[in-house]
C-alpha cells in the first residue's frame, strides 16, 4: 500500500471516531469532519472560533451522496453537477427533514444546506473510503487568511487536534460559488470560480447575484463566506486604486508596508513589493498565499491594488480583498 492510501485509510478511520481531518479540494484545504456525528460538527466550530450562525458546506462524492442531506435534488441541480461536478460550485437546497441525521448546527439552523463535490484525488478519495457525507469549512481559525497548503493548515493548527492529509498547494486559490436554488430564482450568495454566466448557460434562466452580508442579528446565515471581516491578515491591512498611489506613499509616510501590486513594478524603500500574476487564474492561486507572506514580513501595513473588475473572477477576487481589508 502507498503512503498515500495509508494515510487516506488513516483519515477515513479518524473521521469514524468523530476526529477532524484537513484535506486539500480544488479550491482552499478543508476542515473535514463526519457531517452526521454532532459531536465532530461541534468539534469544528469550537477549533476555528466560527461563528455558530456561519454554515457549513457538506462534501460529497456526488449527487447520490448528496441525496443523503437535502429534501430533494432537482433537475436543475442534476444538469449544475453533470456539468460542474467535481468541481467549485456548491448548490444550496432545502435540507432534509428534521428527522435526517444531519445535525442543524450544519445549517446554523436554517432551512437549506449547501453541497458540493470538490475536484481533488485526494478530496474524493478520502470521501469514497469514508463512505459518507464531510463538512469542511476552511482549515483556518475563522476569519483569517484560508489555507491553500498543508503548511498554512499546520500553522493554524500546530496540535495534534487535526490530522492533515496533504495534498500540494490548491490550484483554484479562492473558495467555490455557492448557488442557491432554494427560491424561484437561482442566485449567487458567494461568487467564486464558477461564473454567472457559465450557470445560465446551463440552467437557460437568469441567475441573481448577491448574498446579505451578516449583521448584528443571530440569524442565520444563508451561506459561508458573508461575513463582512473575512480572509484577513493579522497585519491592518488596506485596498487602495491605482491612480491613488501617490496619495497613498505620502499618507503611508515612514513606514514599512508590503505592497501587493499587479506586475512587477517598482516601489521605494522601505516598502516591500510583492508582485501578482496578471491573469485573474493566477492571482485567484496565489491570493491567500501572498496574504500569508506579506503578514510574514512583519510590515507596519498591508497595501493591495485594487484588481480590476472587468470578468466574473477578478469580481470574485475583489470581493475576498474588499472582506480582506475590512475594518
Amino acid at each position: 500500500m502507498s503512503e498515500a492510501a495509508h494515510d487516506i485509510r488513516k483519515a477515513a478511520e479518524l473521521l469514524r471516531q468523530g476526529r477532524l481531518v484537513a484535506f486539500p479540494t480544488e479550491t482552499v484545504y478543508g476542515l473535514g469532519a463526519d457531517a452526521f456525528n454532532e459531536g465532530a460538527v461541534r468539534a469544528v466550530f469550537e477549533i476555528k472560533g466560527r461563528p455558530p450562525i456561519n454554515p457549513l458546506i457538506v462534501h460529497v462524492s456526488g449527487p447520490e451522496m448528496a441525496r443523503r442531506v437535502v429534501a430533494d435534488w432537482p433537475d436543475r441541480a442534476d444538469a449544475l453537477a453533470r456539468e460542474f461536478w467535481p468541481g467549485p460550485l456548491t448548490i444550496v437546497l432545502p435540507r432534509a427533514s428534521a428527522r435526517s441525521r444531519l445535525p442543524a448546527i450544519i445549517t446554523a439552523g436554517g432551512p437549506n444546506v449547501a453541497v458540493r463535490c470538490p475536484d481533488h484525488p485526494v478530496a474524493l478519495a478520502l470521501l469514497f473510503e469514508f463512505g459518507g457525507p464531510l463538512v469542511g469549512p476552511s482549515a483556518n481559525p475563522s476569519g483569517t487568511v484560508s489555507p491553500t497548503t498543508a503548511a498554512h493548515v499546520r500553522a493554524g493548527f500546530p496540535g495534534p487536534e487535526v490530522f492533515v492529509l496533504d495534498g500540494g498547494a490548491c490550484r483554484g486559490g479562492i473558495e467555490s460559488t455557492v448557488l442557491s436554488l432554494a427560491g424561484d430564482v437561482p442566485r449567487i450568495l458567494r461568487p467564486g470560480l464558477v461564473s454567472a454566466v457559465e450557470i445560465e448557460r446551463v440552467l437557460g434562466e437568469r441567475v441573481e447575484l448577491g448574498g446579505e452580508v451578516a449583521g448584528a442579528t443571530d440569524a442565520p446565515m444563508e451561506s459561508p463566506g458573508l461575513l463582512a471581516r473575512h480572509y484577513a491578515p493579522r497585519t491592518p491591512a488596506r485596498l487602495f486604486e491605482s491612480r491613488e498611489w501617490p496619495d497613498v506613499l505620502e499618507e503611508e509616510g515612514g513606514g514599512r508596508a508590503v505592497v501587493i501590486l499587479i506586475g512587477h513594478r517598482e516601489v521605494p524603500a522601505p516598502h516591500v513589493l510583492l508582485a501578482m500574476p496578471m491573469r485573474a487564474e493566477d492571482y485567484a492561486a496565489r491570493l491567500y498565499a501572498s496574504l500569508r507572506e506579506a503578514d510574514a514580513a512583519g510590515a507596519e501595513r498591508i497595501l493591495i491594488e485594487r484588481p480590476p473588475e472587468d470578468s466574473a473572477l477578478w469580481e470574485a477576487i475583489a470581493d475576498r480583498l474588499l472582506r480582506a481589508t475590512a475594518d
